[in-house]
């Protein structure tokens, strides 16, 4: 049986994907997990296969999901090790043409609402001198994505946020780490409209949702700030600090007009 240093563990975004792997791996190696999500019958059919499994129903893009979780987070009664932000959504399409509100929503999700659960877990992690953060960014977050402009922003945020987390809570205990995919096949291109990328982008472009959940769990598990799956886009990001920022985002425009 896989092991993890975590006795217990909260996943956002499970019902599917990234978050749905990473509840399965955790439920295989034994570790008592609270599920999030805003499709409670999803979360139930994963909740069901495993031991001390439980679901949170909420939709974190309002105040009551948030405060559900926060809750749940810096509780010392139920304590929770290990945190993983992983709920959130991106808009494909020309900026000045989405709509404004499905913006903001995106904003609320990917930003305000991992930022007060991070906090929250944080606090409670420095407290009892040890824990587990791994906030789930992209590779989208260390350039420039016209066609997808305001998720890289976000993801932007994540990264640069978890950075700085990392880097406050050395000698604590408290491990934080940010997860930075690249490809990968989920639901997430389906509800961001970016479902012709399986055509246009070759397979060996894409990373496999296991292997994704895998590095992240083993990743923060190590205390490893920045976690990139697969070697393909470890490169990306290695390069991405050499190349002059006009080019990469001359070269970010050109993809983006090619998967059109």
């Amino acid at each position: 049986m896989r092991r993890f240093p975590f006795a217990s563990a909260l996943v956002t975004g499970a019902s599917s994907g990234i978050g749905a792997e990473m509840a399965k791996q955790l439920g295989e190696a034994g570790v008592p997990t609270v599920l999030v999500a805003r499709r409670a019958d999803r979360l139930q059919e994963i909740a069901d296969r495993f031991d001390g499994f439980s679901v949170i129903e909420a939709d974190l893009g309002t105040g009551v999901g948030v405060n559900a979780v926060v809750s749940a987070v810096g509780s010392s009664e139920h304590q929770i090790d290990l945190v993983v932000n992983n709920a959130g959504f991106g808009t494909s399409g020309q900026f000045a043409d989405l709509d404004p509100d499905r913006l903001g929503d995106e904003i609320d999700l990917n930003v305000t609402a991992l930022t007060k659960i991070s906090n929250a877990a944080l606090a409670a992690m420095r407290e009892r001198g040890s824990g587990y953060l791994l906030n789930v960014s992209s590779v989208a977050s260390f350039q420039p994505a016209p066609g997808l402009a305001v998720y890289a922003a976000t993801k932007a945020y994540v990264t640069s946020l978890t950075e700085a987390l990392h880097e406050e809570m050395r000698g604590t205990g408290v491990h934080v780490s940010a997860l930075c995919p690249g490809l990968t096949k989920t639901e997430f291109q389906a509800r961001s409209n970016t479902s012709e990328y399986e055509a246009t982008f070759p397979h060996f472009a894409w990373t496999s949702v296991q292997s994704v959940a895998s590095a992240g769990l083993d990743g923060v598990a190590k205390n490893r700030a920045i976690i990139v799956p697969g070697a393909l886009y470890r490169g990306l990001v290695a390069t991405s600090g050499v190349v002059p920022r006009s080019v990469t985002r001359r070269l970010s425009a050109l993809a983006s007009k090619i998967r059109t």
